[in-house]
């Protein structure tokens, strides 16, 4: 028998997924780490990228976060992400338009601030059309 990992991803509206799981990937700021059952305890932000979960079942599920933390421990994995959302639910459409508007906003921006935070922003959305 195959041991199984609990995982849970969290954003700060709600916990989005709570299961059991053969493996996650998560985007790392040191890169990309898979992460089993009984994996070594280890804490790391996250830079913008996919999730990729293999459940139980075998079917895999993709996840697009922008930054937060994933912490293993002795429990599983938990990932606090800043914002996530599962790449079956996004439209290639919607997504230009975001992109059409961040770069406005940058554009727009009236101090450096203004224009980091927004640039920021198209960034994370033009690494989410590349993974859609």
């Amino acid at each position: 028998m195959v041991d199984l990992l609990k995982f849970e991803l969290v954003s700060p509206e709600r916990l989005l997924m709570s299961t059991e799981v053969n493996r996650v990937t998560v985007p790392g700021t040191e890169g990309y780490m898979g992460v089993m059952a009984n994996h070594a305890p280890v804490l790391s932000t996250l830079r913008p990228g996919v999730i990729d979960v293999e459940h139980a079942d075998g079917k895999e599920e993709r996840i697009f976060v922008r930054g937060g933390f994933a912490e293993v421990n002795p429990n599983g994995l938990t990932v606090l992400a800043e914002h996530a959302i599962a790449m079956g639910e996004l439209s290639a459409e919607h997504l230009a338009q975001q992109v059409q508007n961040a770069e406005e906003d940058v554009a727009d921006a009236k101090s450096d601030e203004k224009r980091r935070v927004a640039q920021e922003r198209l960034d994370h959305l033009k690494q989410l059309q590349a993974a859609l």
